[in-house]
């Protein structure tokens, strides 16, 4: 899978030129929505299909700082899954190959009245790609 490429901007600094430590977390979703369209389930398929994956887990951790303009390559794999779970990881690094950033997160799948969506049964397409990626029968 390819990286997904943040430019850090002027807004996401704060007085110290220093990107604000919440931004971190906002380009974790926006490279996960990436890596969703890479595997080719687009978060919008999933969502149109009356799935969503709440985020129900964050682990972070902050290696080194990023300042305005910075280009950030941050990198998604799959850790593991459950069939009802699957837990993604994330690294950030600069241009430089300077690590930032690590973190984890872990979602749940539900349909449009909450009720647990069982991945291998009800999207078994999408389950044999996020399964395929973490190298195990999840």
């Amino acid at each position: 899978m390819k990286p997904y490429i943040h430019t850090v901007q002027y807004y996401e600094t704060d007085c110290m030129g220093i990107t604000h430590h919440s931004n971190y977390i906002r380009w974790m979703e926006e490279a996960r929505v990436d890596f969703l369209a890479q595997v080719g389930w687009p978060l919008k398929t999933l969502e149109e299909m009356g799935v969503v994956s709440p985020v129900t887990a964050l682990e972070s951790h902050f290696h080194a700082t990023t300042t305005f303009a910075d280009q950030v390559s941050i990198q998604v794999s799959v850790l593991q899954c459950s069939g009802v779970r699957m837990k993604l990881a994330y690294t950030m690094e600069k241009a430089d190959g300077t690590k930032v950033f690590s973190a984890t997160s872990e979602h749940c799948f539900l349909d449009q009245t909450g009720r647990i969506v069982r991945l291998k049964k009800e999207l078994p397409g999408f389950y044999q790609a996020v399964a395929a990626l973490a190298g195990q029968d999840c």
